[in-house]
């Protein structure tokens, strides 16, 4: 089973994308596929998602830090005529090989 990430689109999202992850420029066919109104990335994009108390704990502590991966995806799209970004969250998924 090979991992791959998916983002949906919000409904005012449309016409030509710019697609960032990280803030590195995606290619289209190479880093990620469109199908409808989602994206679905090739590898798997991780969100730390929240805290449990004892990390909060640990945290307002200082024991420890917020070193944990947390990828980023932005979409820049056209919206009213204007240029802007869209920050989207992505979900895991498993898919056969």
């Amino acid at each position: 089973m090979e991992s791959e990430s998916q983002v949906e689109l919000p409904n005012h999202v449309e016409g030509p994308l710019e697609v960032f992850v990280n803030g590195v420029l995606q290619q289209p066919g190479v880093d990620y596929e469109r199908l409808g109104r989602t994206l679905v990335f090739h590898t798997e994009l991780a969100q730390e998602g929240k805290l449990g108390f004892w990390r909060w704990f640990s945290l307002f502590l200082g024991v420890a830090g917020t070193y944990r991966k947390n990828d980023t995806v932005d979409v820049v799209h056209t919206l009213n005529g204007k240029r802007t970004v869209t920050s989207l969250y992505a979900e895991r998924r498993s898919s056969s090989a």
